[in-house]
């Protein structure tokens, strides 16, 4: 008598099929690895070191002119460090000068105004600024007698105060950013700030600056 095996699956036998839901299990199961996880980390740093947008500030005692670039960062992007390269026409000395600044910035506020527009009522901070040139000096050359001048000639630190109106520009008209604002600051410096207390009978013209610009929103 023969034996006959029956190889065919009976219409009643489930046959389980993975769906979206095993899959989507599977691939959360899946950990990265420790190069993966390298390379996360190295490719945010590098766009931590991107500048998130460009500037254009006219006067502020760093030059008539300063072109520069920076980072901002912050739960609100409050905070900003600038970094300028600026010039000085020759006016009656020999050649321009180029000059270069540190700056860092706060804007503790950011006010919407609706269509795109919003005002920062409140910008301040602090900036180093250097000029470059042999006739400039950090430390007295040796010509002049020991604590004649007492400041540097080369390097200046300023404090400011000013205000920002900022517009959000719409995604069609975009070219190259996506926001611009424009601001201005009231500034001084530690010599003027020192002129003034030693010299009651100067006005606040005398020491302290006006200064306008433009900031270009990339990132």
């Amino acid at each position: 008598m023969a034996i006959v095996v029956s190889s065919a699956i009976p219409l009643h036998a489930s046959v389980s099929c993975p769906t979206d839901s095993t899959v989507k299990d599977s691939a959360s199961a899946v950990k990265p690895t420790r190069y993966e996880k390298h390379a996360h980390r190295m490719r945010k740093n590098w766009e931590r070191l991107t500048p998130s947008y460009g500037k254009i500030q006219y006067a502020g005692n760093m030059g008539l002119l300063s072109f520069g670039t920076g980072w901002d960062y912050g739960k609100r992007n409050q905070w900003e460090t600038d970094l300028y390269f600026g010039f000085v026409p020759k006016y009656s000395s020999k050649k321009a000068k180029a000059t270069m600044t540190l700056k860092q910035n706060y804007m503790p506020w950011n006010v919407p105004l609706g269509k795109g527009f919003s005002v920062e009522p409140l910008a301040c901070g602090l900036y180093l600024n250097t000029v470059f040139g042999d006739q400039f000096w950090v430390n007295e050359p040796e010509r002049y007698p020991k604590g004649y001048y007492g400041f540097s000639s080369k390097v200046r630190i300023h404090v400011y105060l000013g205000q920002r109106v900022g517009y959000e520009i719409p995604p069609r008209f975009r070219l190259g950013a996506r926001a611009v604002t424009f601001f201005y600051e009231l500034s001084t410096c530690d010599l003027f700030l020192i002129s003034a207390i030693t010299n009651r009978y100067l006005r606040p013209r005398d020491y302290m600056s006006l200064s306008f610009g433009l900031k270009f929103q990339w990132l």
